[in-house]
């Protein structure tokens, strides 16, 4: 059981913020948007895509890693990690959210 980086960097932003970091990265880093959705923008950000997710329900600023293993439940005992499931939901995903010693999130899934 192998776990690596995964393609997807989130940064969770409060609702109040997120229109001006979502020009920050366009505008000033000049990013590329590679796709958008009704509360994300993903810029291509190397091999990876950094998501900025607008949350309404947020006070500050969380950054997001994600994680492959071909077994998401063995990395999770592997990392001796909480499982977060109560973080969102993951439709059509064959993974689990917990997070590091930190707090940071992380989403360990198959690839």
């Amino acid at each position: 059981m192998e776990i690596s980086p995964g393609k997807n960097i989130a940064i969770k932003v409060p609702l109040h913020k997120w229109e001006e970091t979502v020009a920050f990265y366009r505008d000033k880093v000049g990013l590329t948007v590679a796709k958008t959705l009704t509360n994300s923008v993903g810029f291509t950000f190397g091999s990876m895509t950094l998501w900025i997710d607008r949350v309404e329900r947020q006070s500050q600023v969380d950054v997001w890693l994600e994680l492959f293993s071909d077994d998401p439940d063995q990395a999770l005992k592997k990392l001796d990690s909480p499982r977060r499931d109560e973080l969102e939901p993951l439709d059509d995903v064959n993974g689990l959210w917990t997070s590091d010693p930190a707090g940071v999130v992380l989403l360990v899934r198959n690839e």
